[in-house]
């Protein structure tokens, strides 16, 4: 748990408005007693208890075919019209999930009840005049690390199956006060490490399903590629929202460490632990962090400086930036298909006004693997050590050894652990403060990999370590510095490939100026999995 305060009571819900409806809104209100109860088996929440369509029901308009796989921003703008009904809107996602998450297993829990009642809530504000913004009815999920009142947090853990919370998480309390609709918590690794418990689903890669589908927020990586929400949360310790936003050809946003607040997320190393969204859009993006940034008293972690407008910069070109580009670093064991899409990207960033100069990355870099594991090992014992103490079986192969190598680190150990962090972060800023974004892979690329070695122990993941480029990911987790990631291309099978844009502390916005333009100039996000 975190070592923050608790608040004394649950976190206070929107209020709802009172309104007249048209016709068509009660109609659609009606029409989700069906959805409730076609979701009622793979919902952990109870059915719905919503009265049945009346007999003269005419259904609406049809929505359009590809709705779940368009942008946030766009089916925000559907709503704010009125062309589309937050409860349409909610209906539609909890019947994809319905469809396909048997077999995708990105969700670890759907949050019917939860979900209708807040689409319901958002229909009479809007029809009130009320419109909070482009959150305003989505349906989203989040991981299963974060709190969520009267519904059990579980991280991936037996340990923690019957976690029920009395509070939501700040993060998912800032979002629905954003007027965003819950449609659940997205399965993940165990403890947000690497490997999975034995107990637990693995969620599947909608580009194919031998492939990797990231760690530790891969629920979240395949409910949002699959178009089975709009939006997710990931958490990012070693490159958790970097890695499945790669592995499924999403966008991926770490914030600065700090911007949002960690209270009410279990940790896995609380000194790395970061939140972000994942997209399908960089402009998504921004809207989430948007609204889950800011301020709690609750995590003193948490940074006194706003967020400015990411919406608002957006558009404002990157001409006369400086992008950096280490090319030694960047193809070292990189797949050359995935070097020769980054050098394209370069090439289009140019051509967009941005200059391009070479940089060169701490040599202390091919040493910061092992400080990290010895962090992250001992900070994640920390965290569980008294339901490790009382039933360390509870715990599944892989964490389990994990947390028993985090037991047995000294504190000479930690401490110069934690040494070689603080030497590197220095000589890592000073490279992001020579220019506006460095390009760099976004930890390599997917690979095929056997759910027998998801489940297993230390030994038999060793392969996932190989196969993995965290060279890539831990520096911004070591420095607390933001990273972006966007999908840039796609190789010969299929799999898609993705670069990441880091940048220096809080530079948030020049990186989705960098992302969203990019994003204009190409098609890659525009590719969606056949589900």
């Amino acid at each position: 748990m975190m070592s923050s305060k608790q608040p004394d009571s649950p976190s206070m819900q929107p209020a709802e408005a009172d309104s007249t409806m048209t016709r068509r809104e009660a109609l659609t209100l009606l029409g989700g007693a069906a959805v409730a109860g076609t979701l009622a088996a793979c919902s952990r929440e109870p059915a719905a208890e919503l009265p049945p369509p009346a007999a003269e029901t005419l259904p609406g308009p049809a929505l359009p075919d590809d709705l779940h796989f368009r942008s946030l921003g766009e089916v925000a703008r559907l709503l704010e019209a009125r062309e589309v009904s937050p409860v349409e809107l909610t209906q539609h996602m909890l019947e994809r999930i319905s469809a396909f998450d048997g077999r995708l297993k990105s969700y670890a829990t759907v949050t019917t009840d939860r979900a209708l009642a807040a689409a319901r809530r958002a229909e009479r504000e809007m029809a009130s005049g009320q419109y909070r913004g482009p959150l305003h009815g989505m349906p989203i999920a989040v991981k299963d690390l974060c709190y969520t009142a009267g519904t059990r947090t579980m991280g991936g853990m037996v340990a923690y199956r019957d976690f029920v919370p009395d509070f939501d998480a700040t993060v998912v309390s800032r979002l629905e006060q954003a007027g965003a609709v819950l449609l659940g918590k997205l399965n993940l690794t165990e403890g947000a490490m690497a490997g999975y418990h034995p107990d637990f689903d693995i969620p599947v890669n909608p580009w194919g399903d031998s492939l990797w589908s990231g760690a530790s927020s891969s629920g979240s990586g395949v409910a949002t590629a699959a178009g089975l929400c709009f939006a997710s949360l990931g958490s990012d310790t070693g490159g958790s929202i970097r890695f499945p936003s790669m592995a499924n050809g999403i966008v991926g946003l770490k914030p600065t460490y700090g911007r949002v607040s960690r209270y009410g997320v279990l940790p896995l190393a609380e000194s790395m632990d970061h939140v972000g969204p994942m997209t399908r859009r960089v402009a998504d993006a921004a809207a989430m962090l948007q609204a889950m940034s800011g301020y709690d008293e609750n995590d003193p972690t948490s940074l006194q400086e706003s967020l400015p407008d990411l919406l608002a910069v957006l558009d404002s070109g990157i001409g006369g930036l400086r992008v950096g580009y280490d090319p030694a670093f960047a193809g070292t064991g990189t797949d050359a298909g995935l070097v020769v899409a980054i050098e394209q990207a370069l090439d289009a960033l140019q051509g967009l006004g941005a200059d391009i100069v070479e940089v060169r990355m701490p040599a202390e870099t091919a040493l910061i693997g092992d400080a990290w594991f010895a962090l992250c090992a001992r900070e994640a014992h920390q965290a569980h050590a008294a339901k490790f103490a009382a039933n360390a079986d509870a715990f599944g192969p892989f964490f389990r050894d994990f947390l028993a190598v985090g037991e047995s680190i000294t504190d000479e150990q930690y401490a110069g652990a934690r040494q070689l962090r603080a030497a590197f972060s220095q000589q890592f800023n000073a490279v992001l403060e020579s220019v506006d974004a460095m390009i760099c892979p976004s930890g390599g690329m997917t690979f095929p990999v056997e759910q027998a070695t998801l489940y297993g122990d230390r030994e038999a993941i060793e392969p996932l370590f190989a196969a993995v480029q965290m060279q890539f990911t831990v520096p911004a987790d070591f420095a607390g510095t933001p990273t972006l990631t966007v999908p840039c291309g796609v190789a010969g099978d299929g799999r898609p490939y993705a670069l990441q844009f880091m940048g220096k502390r809080l530079s948030e916005p020049t990186l989705c100026r960098f992302g969203h333009a990019y994003e204009r100039a190409t098609r890659w996000h525009q590719r969606h999995p056949a589900v």
